[in-house]
């Protein structure tokens, strides 16, 4: 079967087509992070943007770490195809966002050369939480705190950098680790450089979703047939997506609110509510579905816990959201839906990977707040139990995967052990509370036998 690649468009059903020309456009957006998200996400709404605008923005997507992903792009003319997973199935779009693909390590001097275009005026980012914790010279955060002090040494045009990763005040995140990047590079003139690049640079903070599941090897073929074509690098994604914005650029930016992008003075109540809402649910879903025997996401709303949970857990979180967001009870009411579309299979161990960084931003603060209020909290309990069931038990990826094993290798008792791993997340006041880690702990037989209460 033929390739896809820009000779192969013609041939396409019109519908599969890419809304854009891709040599039309030009390299105004350097992307780190060319993950399945990236392309089903950030990469569809700069299309959609130029398909509107008729300006011709165009990405350069970076590779921290797969060569392989690159050298696929790359073979396909850095095209690929977005199909949207619907009950009555979903037709294949080829996206003609992306003008290049390069290998962090590999092509480096390239990636420098496009940080200090003057062309080039955004950066985005989808690096996972993990990535903005290293930063040296080899490092996404590293490079590109060394590309931005070039730039702003050479005297060339403002640039603004967009965190697109699940964290509280991602922007702010980026923009401390960028700033410690650049001191720790050190030179004698890493004062001035700082404040050129708190002039010229500034880090939105935003938020991002769209359920984007692993591709299969089904999905593989089930988009050639419909394409005609063979695609090395479909993605698919529900067809909900949204992305929210902080309406703070220092440089010209694709018109992403052309394609429904919201651009708001203050993220926090959106970002908050889908990060202890949407990501809350989806951590507790996996966790405690995994200990349930079940495999996707909607295998776990197909029991009736599932729903149950999901409610139950958007009603004891909502009271720590701030105004101005999202309605808890209509927000639920879609996380209801979107969960259990059938045609997705969100695969639960992909969303409980690296469970000990999310939970500390989707679970842990939430719960000191009702902590501290004195507000009851008996789904955290058991999203707890269910997280610590999984270390014990389970070989899912994890940064803190041997150090959290540990903690049940001392041969202490269950109240012993949940108090080291919370400790070991850097949750010891959580540790300390007695109270919490009981009610934790009463949930572990259960779940060793496979059973939910909720």
């Amino acid at each position: 079967m033929q390739q896809l690649n820009r000779a192969a468009l013609g041939a396409l059903p019109p519908a599969s087509r890419p809304r854009v020309d891709p040599a039309g456009l030009r390299t105004r957006v350097v992307h780190f992070g060319i993950g399945a998200f990236h392309r089903a996400h950030q990469a569809l709404y700069t299309e959609n943007a130029v398909a509107h605008s008729g300006e011709p923005w165009g990405i350069a997507a970076v590779a921290p770490r797969s060569a392989a992903t690159v050298d696929a792009l790359r073979a396909q003319d850095c095209l690929y195809s977005v199909t949207e997973r619907r009950d009555e199935g979903g037709t294949p779009r080829v996206v003609g966002a992306l003008t290049g693909a390069y290998a962090l390590g590999r092509d480096g001097e390239a990636v420098d050369a496009l940080l200090t275009d003057p062309e080039v005026t955004v950066v985005t980012l989808t690096i996972t939480e993990k990535g903005y914790r290293a930063a040296g010279p080899d490092t996404v955060v590293g490079r590109l705190a060394a590309g931005l002090a070039t730039r702003m040494r050479s005297g060339a045009a403002p640039i603004t950098v967009v965190s697109c990763d699940n964290m509280a005040d991602n922007g702010a995140v980026l923009r401390t680790a960028v700033q410690d990047a650049v001191r720790a590079a050190g030179g004698r003139d890493v004062d001035q450089t700082l404040e050129l690049l708190d002039r010229q640079v500034t880090f939105p903070a935003t938020v991002v979703d769209r359920i984007v599941p692993a591709t299969a090897p089904g999905d593989l073929t089930a988009t050639a047939t419909a394409l005609g074509v063979h695609d090395a690098l479909p993605v698919s994604g529900e067809p909900y997506r949204q992305w929210v914005l902080e309406d703070r650029f220092t440089a010209p930016r694709p018109a992403w609110e052309l394609d429904g992008a919201l651009l708001v003075p203050d993220v926090a109540p959106y970002q908050l509510t889908k990060l202890r809402l949407l990501n809350g649910s989806h951590s507790a879903l996996a966790v405690l579905g995994i200990a349930a025997g079940r495999t996707t996401v909607a295998d776990a709303m197909a029991d009736g816990w599932g729903e149950r949970l999901v409610r139950s857990l958007c009603a004891e979180v909502a009271p720590t959201l701030p105004d101005g967001g999202p309605d808890p009870g209509r927000y639920a009411d879609d996380l209801v839906a979107r969960f259990r579309n059938p045609a997705m299979h969100h695969l639960l161990r992909q969303i409980a990977s690296d469970a000990s960084l999310k939970i500390t931003e989707r679970w842990l603060p939430a719960l000191r707040v009702l902590r501290e209020r004195g507000a009851a909290t008996p789904v955290l309990e058991l999203a707890l139990a269910g997280w610590a069931h999984l270390t014990r038990d389970h070989d899912i990826p994890d940064p803190a995967r041997d150090e959290l094993t540990a903690c049940w290798r001392t041969g202490a008792d269950d109240t012993a052990v949940v108090r080291a791993l919370l400790t070991t997340v850097g949750a010891p006041d959580l540790a300390g509370d007695s109270e919490l880690v009981t009610a934790a702990v009463r949930h572990l037989p259960a779940l060793r036998a496979g059973h939910l209460d909720i």
